[in-house]
């Protein structure tokens, strides 16, 4: 068997040109699926921070009733905790509970309510009510620079008639820093709420809905202009890790009871839509795969029928019909693993430097991709683990298809191969 593979290893270089072409199919088929790969890791990896960041956390409480309408994000049902704090009049009791539970790292209340805007050709927005320095302390709301997305100005101070817009936002509605920016709200006693906030600061969230939408306050001037005295329309919970994050859903709704929505960020339908693609992404990396086979069978048909006369006489030498095909199958293993090689250092090597700098090519379609949780950025994720799969993929498939030709060579009589 060692003399075999040693004939099959020194045949790869006696046709550099026909080497050659096999190194390049499969090597251009590997590298397109290390890219794809990392580009996909990269838009999971963008989808799952939106959501955690943003709408949910790793856990997201709410009450029952503000789940069945939702959608007009009423601010009339303050998270309740049952009989222990009926009501939900005191979120920080209630978070303060929360937060004794294993695994949980920190709890934030956040009010999401409908604005419409008096003065501006934006009509409708969503004011967003966060505790902005803690909240800029614990994770990055910009997700390319990694930091807190101010472009321009700053926040606004705790208590203060202040606001921050989004950068598409103040473009939009043609407003800038120091404007103010008259709007109505209804309140939790359904009353209609006049509010002119001063415009602070400009935010880049790289989300387009964020920098389109939001209008980021205080979260202590909102529940007031809301009247929600201690109540919180939301809590989001952040745990240790994003894997401990079923076990304190599950703490959480023991605490809470059934009057309560206890969300887990994994059971979202964005990120469950997202995830699910995973099995369409491996067939199209094994389509790239696939066609890079089929010029490895014609290449090795090729050097079938070129070295025919070689193959009567290994033949005639005494090699039997196992050897000949082991020396063909090898010879297309040694092809396959080189070109998958190549492949897979020109796609680390993208997405090494692909991770570092994103780009930002989404921003142009705007409002068509306002729905989806999806970064204006377009990221790379270098992974060892999804590298060595791409490699290992195109040994693999590559290698089974040419198990056609290798057995062809097999098949031809020496004595025919001779008078050729």
């Amino acid at each position: 068997m060692t003399t075999l593979i040693k004939i099959a290893f020194r045949n790869v270089g006696r046709n550099k040109r026909r080497t050659a072409f096999c190194l390049t199919a499969v090597g251009i088929a590997v590298f397109f699926i290390a890219v794809f790969s990392s580009f996909r890791d990269g838009q999971l990896k963008s989808v799952y921070e939106i959501m955690q960041s943003f709408e949910l956390g790793h856990v997201k409480v709410v009450t029952a009733r503000f789940e069945e309408e939702n959608e007009y994000m009423p601010v009339q049902y303050p998270v309740a905790s049952g009989p222990e704090n009926p009501g939900g009049k005191n979120w920080k009791d209630l978070s303060a509970s929360i937060g004794e539970i294993p695994g949980v790292k920190a709890v934030f209340p956040r009010i999401t309510a409908i604005a419409t805007l008096q003065e501006s050709t934006i009509k409708h927005a969503i004011l967003r009510g966060i505790m902005i320095e803690e909240e800029k302390q614990f994770h990055h709301f910009n997700l390319v620079n990694r930091d807190d997305g101010i472009v321009e100005g700053r926040y606004p101070a705790p208590g203060a008639n202040e606001c921050a817009v989004g950068y598409v936002f103040a473009k939009k509605s043609g407003l800038g820093i120091g404007d103010k920016l008259p709007l109505k709200t209804i309140s939790a006693q359904f009353s209609d709420k006049m509010w002119s906030p001063v415009i602070t600061g400009i935010f880049n969230y790289e989300y387009y809905k964020a920098d389109e939408q939001y209008i980021i306050v205080d979260y202590d001037r909102l529940q007031r202009l809301l009247v929600l005295d201690e109540g919180a329309q939301q809590l989001i919970i952040y745990a240790d890790k994003a894997e401990l994050s079923s076990a304190v859903a599950a703490s959480v709704r023991n605490m809470l009871g059934e009057d309560n929505i206890v969300t887990e960020w994994r059971d979202n339908r964005w990120v469950a839509l997202f995830s699910s693609n995973l099995v369409t992404d491996k067939i199209i990396g094994s389509v790239f795969l696939i066609v890079a086979s089929f010029l490895i069978i014609n290449t090795v048909m090729m050097i079938v029928h070129e070295r025919i006369k070689e193959i009567g006489m290994m033949g005639s030498l005494g090699m039997s019909r196992g050897e000949i095909i082991t020396v063909f199958f090898f010879e297309s293993i040694f092809l396959a693993g080189l070109g998958a090689l190549a492949g897979t250092v020109l796609g680390a090597i993208v997405s090494g430097i692909g991770q570092y700098f994103p780009l930002r090519l989404l921003e142009q379609y705007g409002s068509s991709i306002n729905e989806a949780p999806m970064s204006t950025a377009l990221f790379l994720v270098f992974s060892v683990k999804r590298l060595f799969q791409a490699w290992l993929m195109g040994v693999a498939i590559a290698s089974a298809f040419t198990l056609f030709p290798s057995l062809k060579s097999a098949l031809v009589e020496p004595v025919e191969a001779l008078r050729r």
